[in-house]
């Protein structure tokens, strides 16, 4: 009976990103965008259109940036983070939400969207 073994090399990840990896990452965080918009109510498109916002899947996990151009829409931001941590966890459950304020004014919030219920009882 013959062994086979493989060695640790064949089962690495490469260390840089193809291109072709490049372009699927990028169609996938655009898949996710437009279907996180499209299923927000149009409160949260509207405070969306206010600020720079994003996918990111470079991280850990899928990460929704949201940078607030001004404290009250950062507030506004930070109400509405249940309704849209509930919503990107029926998209992708280990997802999380960065709210980033103005630069040099506060520090950025995050929570993962697994911990939406701490905050949805509050």
């Amino acid at each position: 009976m013959k062994e086979y073994f493989l060695s640790d090399d064949d089962d690495s990840h490469p260390l840089q990103p193809t291109s072709a990896d490049i372009v699927l990452r990028q169609r996938l965080e655009h898949s996710i965008s437009k279907y996180f918009y499209e299923g927000s109510d149009r409160s949260i498109q509207n405070l969306l259109s206010r600020c720079r916002w994003y996918v990111n899947t470079d991280a850990t996990a899928l990460t929704l940036i949201i940078e607030c151009p001004d404290q009250v829409t950062n507030w506004r931001v930070l109400q509405q983070i249940v309704p849209m941590a509930s919503l990107l966890n029926s998209i992708i459950s280990s997802a999380k939400i960065r709210v980033c304020p103005p630069y040099n004014q506060g520090m950025p919030f995050e929570m993962r969207v697994d911990e939406l219920s701490v905050y949805a009882d509050s």
